[in-house]
Order: structure tokens, then sequence, then C-alpha cells
């Protein structure tokens, strides 16, 4: 069966071949894509042909840069970035990858080999983007040297025989040959078709743009490429949580996280600071939205350099600020309780404003006060305080159910402290998350029960820690703000690739590539002989269609004459099913 398949397979291509050789040069070039060559005689008898170092390394380039294997690996590209939007990664987070690995230990070792906690600098994604963008310029160069050469040429004369064309009409006129060569050339260039008389017969054609499209497509993915590579190599971006009247200058030291491409350098960072001077929030109070957030405004006063103007200017979600190539933009928001931290003899040991983190839509929010320097026990001894902080903007009162905001604005706000002291373990020299306790070396508080000390507080509102250790006072709130500061080069030269692209995939998509050949001969009694014939790139209802609009438009100019049937009619251009080959459309 299958020495069966494999010799009806040949047969197909021989009869393919010669269609085409019939055809000729008006048959061929329609498309810029490169024809697969014959096997030779050795895989034709059923052997295996001796290709030879050569002859492989040939092999090899053409598959590469063959359009299946380019979609092939644009799709492995995507396929591969998918565990990096999925796994916490080095570059982005060191911190979540360490936690993530902490919580994982069976994946992590499978991972870390898997190189998928480094996916973009792995060896395996760096392969299939270099393979992708050799693959892509192998494909074009050639192609374009093509379509430069088709450009440059005239459309090829007609084949010996237009009535095996797909789309086909004929009628007798008693216009001369040269007549109707004449109007065939004034409608088809006209109709923006590239037209020339060639020997007996007008030859035209259009459609280049669908080569240009399927082209410019291709150079466009090189351009995103590019850019892509570009902006992963010379990026920065960073975050900094500012609480309103706190600023930030632009240098390293100053960045909460910070992280940038490998070939980055630091000393690039433009010199430019801002002050956050209020955070305007507003919220939905009523209606099926209530809640939701209606106005995130950050109104900063910045200056460039260390001598710069200062200036006013608002950033919101949408509308960043934006200095010497370097963006700013808000991008979360919360709240920060002010407390006032005093030891047992009233002295105070600290006041500010902590941040908080929120946990949910109206901004419920947890976090941790911490009071590292300064705190002496009631013997005098160093210690220091660690309060677990819980924080609603708008609480709904005791007995009222449970402590969680009812809505996004401070309108009735309450902290809930959990005390303690000991040990907070910064000085351990490992990283610690300033928004938790570590509680291995601290005790809680204790009340007048032997419970653990927590209290809820309102704007005012005091709690003391026992036995003469303190006091905490809630003062008031303030708002903050997080931005991220960026600088994305090449990110114009990506947004220009992925329009270009689509533009080019629409005209290689919706464009039809075409040829019309006219061809007007003196029959032997005198009278002339039109043929029309049209032939696309690919099998099309609109090809028909076109040619009969062209035939009709040229029998107005060279009109049909009677038969040698007296009585006939003439059917006009669109009916004589008689003269067409088997399979042929008129």
């Amino acid at each position: 069966m299958s020495k069966l398949n494999s010799t009806d397979g040949r047969a197909a291509a021989r009869a393919a071949e010669e269609r085409d050789g019939e055809l000729g040069a008006a048959g061929a070039r329609l498309s810029t894509a490169p024809r697969e060559e014959r096997p030779d005689a050795a895989t034709e008898t059923g052997g295996v042909p001796a290709m030879g170092v050569v002859g492989w390394v040939r092999w090899f380039w053409r598959q590469l840069t063959s359009m299946r294997v380019a979609l092939i690996l644009l799709f492995l590209l995507s396929l591969g970035a998918i565990p990096g939007s999925l796994i916490p990664q080095t570059g982005a987070d060191e911190l979540k990858v360490q936690t993530f690995k902490a919580a994982h230990t069976t994946v992590t070792p499978i991972y870390e080999k898997l190189q998928l906690f480094d996916v973009y600098s792995s060896v395996w994604f760096s392969a299939i983007y270099i393979l992708l963008f050799v693959s892509l310029i192998g494909c074009i160069v050639p192609r374009t040297l093509q379509f430069v050469g088709q450009l440059r040429g005239r459309p090829p004369g007609a084949p010996k025989r237009l009535d095996r064309l797909p789309a086909y009409t004929t009628w007798r006129t008693g216009a001369t040959p040269e007549e109707v060569h004449g109007a065939a050339l004034s409608l088809l260039r006209r109709r923006r078709f590239r037209s020339h008389v060639t020997g007996s017969a007008v030859a035209a054609e259009k459609g280049y743009l669908r080569e240009a499209g399927n082209l410019i497509f291709h150079v466009a993915l090189i351009v995103m490429l590019v850019a892509f590579a570009a902006g992963q190599l010379f990026k920065s971006e960073g975050g900094k949580l500012i609480v309103e009247g706190d600023g930030f200058s632009n240098t390293l030291p100053q960045y909460d996280d910070f992280r940038s491409g490998s070939l980055y350098d630091t000393d690039e960072l433009e010199p430019f600071s801002f002050t956050l001077d209020k955070f305007v929030s507003t919220y939905e109070r009523t209606g099926p939205q209530r809640g939701t957030a209606r106005t995130f405004e950050a109104h900063v006063t910045y200056a460039r350099g260390a001598d710069g103007e200062e200036k006013k200017d608002v950033i919101t979600v949408n509308d960043p600020l934006e200095v010497d190539g370097t963006k700013v933009y808000v991008i979360s928001h919360g709240y920060a309780p002010v407390v006032t931290v005093k030891d047992g003899s009233g002295k105070q040991i600290f006041k500010g404003a902590v941040p908080l983190l929120p946990r949910d839509a109206n901004i419920t929010s947890t976090g941790a006060i911490k009071v590292m320097d300064g705190y002496r026990d009631k013997d005098g001894e160093r210690d220091q305080l660690g309060f677990q902080a819980f924080f609603v903007p708008t609480f709904a009162g005791a007995g009222n159910g449970t402590m969680l905001s009812q809505f996004p604005a401070p309108d009735n706000p309450v902290l809930a402290l959990n005390a303690l002291h000991g040990s907070l373990g910064v000085d351990s020299g490992l990283p610690q998350n300033v928004y938790q306790l570590d509680t291995t070396k601290l005790k809680p508080f204790k009340d007048a029960d032997g419970n653990d000390l927590k209290q809820r507080l309102a704007v005012g509102d005091t709690m003391n820690l026992p036995d003469g250790a303190g006091s905490v006072t809630f003062e008031g709130v303030e708002e903050w703000a997080s931005f991220q500061i960026s600088k994305q080069p090449a990110s114009g030269w990506a947004l220009t690739g992925a329009v270009a692209a689509i533009a080019g995939l629409a005209g290689s998509l919706f464009i039809q590539r075409r040829r019309v050949w006219v061809r007007a001969v003196r029959g032997t009694d005198g009278v002339t002989v039109v043929e029309m014939a049209g032939l696309g790139r690919s099998e099309s209802a609109k090809l028909p269609e076109e040619l009969s609009a062209l035939a009709t438009a040229l029998y107005d100019r060279a009109p049909g004459v009677l038969d040698h049937d007296p009585t006939a009619t003439d059917p006009g251009p669109d009916v004589p099913a008689a003269a067409s080959a088997e399979g042929a459309e008129k």
C-alpha cells in the first residue's frame, strides 16, 4: 500500500510539472516561496541518496529557512515564555524565588536543571530565539531579492493554451487584433494592472502588495525580535513605595527593588527626583459599583538633575511622569497609620507613618511595626518591640461582623495591634520582609487576664503596655503610593514592528496576486478571435468574477459578431462553454 501511495504521489508531482511546463513562465513566480526540489533518481527508485556533507548542510539550511520551521520556532518561543510567566524569575524578584524554593523542595531541583528560574536567559530559550532570528533572515533575504526582480521585470507572456487556465472566455469580434490589444491595454491599466503587449497578446499582473505584505510581516517580526532583545539587555526597572510628604531620588540605593538588563550600566540612571505631595483617591459611593475606584492621582513635585527647576505634575494610572526617557507609573495605593511609641519613662522612641499592604478591594491592610533601636524595658535593658498590625479604613463597629473594611475610603479608620517584644531578628544579616514579623525570638505581652495583649485603636486611642513597659498611640492615617520607575529602550520599535506585522499580515491574507492575458488573432475567415484568461496564486472565486467584469468591459469596445449561422445571436463573453478545457471556469 505504501509503495502504491508513493507511486501515486510521484505521478501527481509529474502531472503538476507537466502542467507548469505547458504554462511556462506564465505559471511561475506568482509567489516568492522557494520551490521544493525533486528527489533524485535514487529516491524515486526507493533508495537513499548519497547527500554528502555539503548536501546535508544545504538540506538543513533549506529546512531552517522554510516558513513552516519559522512558524514552529515562533510557537516554541511562545510556549517557552509560559514558565517565565508562571514561575518566579530570579531577574525579576529574587526574594520570591527563594520563597518558592523553600515551599516547593521537590520540584526545585528539576526547575533548576531546566533553568526555569531564569527562562529568558536560559540556554534553550536563547537557542530558540537565535534559530528563529536566523530562520527569518534566511527566509526573507532571498525572497526579497526575488520579489525585487519581479518588480523590475514585466508580466510573462501568455501560454500557448489559454483555455487550460482556471478562468477563461472567448468571443469573435469585427475589430482588428491591434484595436483589441490597444483597448485591452488601456482597460487593464485603468484597473491598475501592470500590463504590456508581448507577441500576440496583452499580459497583465496585479496584486504585488500580497508578496510585499508577506515580506513586511516577516521583516516586522525581525524588528520586534531585535526590539525585544534590546529591551531585555538595556532595560532598567525598579519600584518605590512613598508615603505622602516623602520623596525619591533616582539613585540605586533609593529603590525598594531594582532590576536591569545584563548590558545596562547603573551609571546611566537619569538624574531626577520627585516628592509625593499628596495622593487623591475617590470611590463610587452608591449603586452596584459601590467601592469602585474613580480617581487615583499622585500629585508630585519633580526636578531634573540636582539643581533643576521644580515643577508640578499629576501622575495617574494611564498617564505617567516622563523624564528624559524614564517613565514613572503609579501602580498601587494604600494606607500608612501614623503611630507614636513611648517607653516606660514616657520618652518618645518612634513616631512615623507605617505603610501596610492591602488584602482586599476595600483595602483591609496588614503589616508590622518594628521598633529596633532606642527602647529599654522597665529594668533599663535594651529590647526591641514588634507589633502585628491590622488596619481597616472603614470599620463597621464592634459587634457588626468581622474586622474587615466596609469601604475603601478612610471613613472610620481602626487599627488593631498585637504587641510583642524580644529580638526582631534584624541583626542576623538575612533579608527580612518589612511587612512581617519573625516571631521566633519574640514574646507576646500579656494583659491582666494572662492573654496575649491585643487592642483595637481608633484615631487618638492609646494602647498601654503592661508593667509600665510603654505605650502606643494611633495618631492618624496617611496615604502611600507605589511607583514603578522604568526605562524601556526600543519600545517604539516594538510598537512599530507590531503595527507593521498586522498590516503586512492583512495584506498577505486579503490581497490576491493574479495574472490576466488577452490574445487577439485573426482567424482563417478574417474575423478576430479574442481569448481572455486569468491565473491566480490560489483557488479563488473572485478571479472568474474579475475576469468576467474585464471581459464585459472589453466586449463593449470590441463587440462580438455573428457566427457562420446567420440565425444565431452572439452570446457575449461569459457564455461560451464549449470552448473551454475540462475543468475551466467561464
